[in-house]
């Protein structure tokens, strides 16, 4: 009996049979969705999609977290600043962030923010005016806090402050406390693709999209490649999801459909140790907000808010940036330029398209744009703006829209279904106890894998070794990255573990992480064709010198060219 492929292509996709197909173009897999783009949207949208039941791809062309995501300030919080011009922001953020707190625990720290208000030239009576208008301020934030789990704000005596934060200057005649929730968000992405994957998603990062595959006003598939191994694949689905935050207008081009953003740069300091108690706010030479934060074991000093047009793959960090924010911080941390910055973060916000307005003050709302109905080309959906704070919000959105479209009636349920190692988080005391390691090491262990590290350990195999002492990292974390949660590069092994993060900057941790990725490569893991010992190595150290160099003065320039040779050197570099 003949078959009539356009008739049973057309099946496949949910349409009439008579729509004109291409059917000489050979498919070798089909989904109901394709999510592009790993960062918090895209993992997220995965993550729902493949929980409701839908048949999902996620691809993404570098790692997860690696762009806008991992580049963030980690936070989910309300965002206070928002509530001046959009308080359903603050309002949507806090709600959601409820919900993360709740499927990802192990994952969030509370940090508690100071907001000083100092004398400096100012006449005493206004400076203590200015206090009563900032608490009148967070008295209307009080009215967010308790949705993501928050507490009230309190007002700090000149003395009380000093006690908290003797680094503030002594003209400081008191304070505002707040809080927010930190948490990991390159573990919170990773986690929402492994969780993906568990509920039936095939997940592939290192996977570039080449070409969005449309035919007249239907969009039915895409084209990959890896960008590790080379392999090329044709993939069907009904919808294709665009979620790569400031990248969207590139591949929209690619489907042949415009979408505008007004992309926003920011960079963040990294110092090699706590520097504070608290996280300080500060105001910049112009009036911007910005603070100083202890994170994770080292301080974050961010953020700078500036319209970017440039290489979204290869984001400069300029002299001008560090020394506004240096500068800024300056009036609440004077000993900040005494302290040693390690590298620097940068990403772009893809923040919503508007012309007229100051960089920070551009919307944080985001909008999901329905090509199908705006431009006429279905089974294209697009993701703009946002903020990590709602993120789990904004991809149940984006799936109920899926789910309408694809006729499924699955309700969302990311908001009560933990993430991996969210339910039964150990106390890292127990866990040291049992299986007789330092409790610092167990609760490292524990803030990246919740309950899953006391599974991990139980393991025979699980090396207790520390690979990476600024973390710390065992091998056995490093070695789980590598076979279980599709790390194929030292900079992804990193993402996962925070390998290489802290202040010797992967100098101590480097040799034996790649002689990790080589023995995966062995055994025949993913891993076989990726690459090798030593481009893994200079691919590493390559993505440090980019991040890192900006900041080098004085000593570190020496330190920097050191380290260069001992690794050109030992490895002969050079001449490779």
């Amino acid at each position: 009996m003949k078959i009539n492929n356009t008739v049973v292509v057309a099946k496949v996709l949910d349409i009439s049979p008579n729509f004109p197909i291409n059917t000489s173009l050979l498919m070798v897999e089909t989904y109901d969705l394709i999510v592009i783009g790993g960062g918090c949207n895209g993992t997220g949208i995965a993550r729902d999609a493949a929980m409701r039941g839908l048949k999902t791809l996620l691809v993404e062309k570098n790692d997860f977290s690696a762009g806008t995501t991992g580049a963030s300030s980690g936070m989910i919080h309300g965002g206070p600043r928002y509530m001046q011009y959009e308080i359903g922001t603050t309002k949507l953020a806090c709600q959601d962030a409820a919900a993360i707190r709740h499927i990802a625990p192990h994952l969030c720290f509370r940090i508690p923010f100071l907001v000083p208000v100092r004398q400096e030239n100012k006449a005493k009576l206004k400076a203590l005016w200015s206090l009563e208008l900032v608490e009148t301020f967070f008295e209307a934030y009080d009215r967010f806090s308790p949705m993501k789990g928050g507490k009230s704000h309190t007002r700090l005596s000149k003395e009380e402050v000093q006690k908290l934060e003797p680094s503030l200057p002594s003209d400081t005649l008191g304070a505002i406390t707040f809080d927010e929730w930190g948490i990991d968000t390159q573990r919170l992405c990773v986690s929402n693709a492994l969780s993906a994957r568990d509920f039936g998603a095939t997940i592939r990062n290192h996977t570039l999209v080449k070409q969005i595959l449309r035919d007249r006003d239907l969009v039915y598939g895409v084209v990959t490649r890896h960008t590790k191994t080379g392999e090329e694949l044709t993939i069907r689905a009904k919808m294709v999801f665009n979620a790569t935050g400031p990248w969207a207008p590139q591949l929209a081009a690619m489907a042949g459909v415009e979408v505008k953003l007004r992309p926003s740069k920011g960079i963040h300091l990294l110092f090699d140790r706590r520097l504070t108690n608290m996280a300080v706010i500060s105001q910049c030479i112009d009036g911007r907000q910005i603070f100083i934060n202890p994170h994770e074991n080292t301080t974050l000093l961010g953020t700078t808010d500036d319209d970017y047009f440039g290489d979204l793959d290869n984001i400069p960090v300029t002299e001008d940036e560090i020394e506004y924010l240096l500068e800024g911080i300056a009036p609440v941390f004077p000993e900040i330029r005494q302290a040693r910055i390690i590298t620097t973060w940068r990403g772009v916000r893809p923040t919503l398209y508007g012309r007229g307005v100051y960089e920070d003050e551009l919307s944080r709302e985001h909008e999901i744009v329905d090509h199908e109905e705006r431009d006429g080309v279905s089974g294209l959906l697009t993701m703009l703006g946002g903020k990590l704070a709602s993120f789990r919000i904004m991809a149940e959105e984006a799936t109920d829209l899926i789910c309408k479209k694809l006729h499924s009636n699955q309700p969302c349920r990311t908001a009560v279904v933990p993430l991996p190692g969210g339910a039964s988080v150990p106390e890292p005391q127990h866990l040291a106890s049992e299986f007789n390691i330092h409790p610092y090491v167990a609760e490292r262990l524990i803030f990246r894998q919740g309950g899953k590290a006391k599974e991990l350990l139980q393991r025979k195999d699980f090396s207790k070794t520390i690979i990476c002492p600024c973390e710390p990292v065992t091998t056995g974390e490093a070695q789980h990255a590598i076979v279980d949660e599709g790390a194929l590069t030292l900079s992804d092994v990193r993402r996962r573990t925070r390998l290489g993060m802290g202040p010797c900057q992967g100098c101590l941790c480097t040799l034996p992480a790649a002689s990790l990725l080589e023995e995966g490569r062995s055994q025949g893991s993913p891993l076989q064709q990726s690459g090798d010992f030593i481009s893994d190595i200079k691919d590493f150290l390559q993505d440090n010198w980019v991040a890192r160099a900006p900041i080098l003065r004085g000593d570190q320039v020496a330190q920097e060219e050191m380290l260069q040779m001992i690794f050109q050197g030992v490895l002969d570099l050079g001449n490779n």
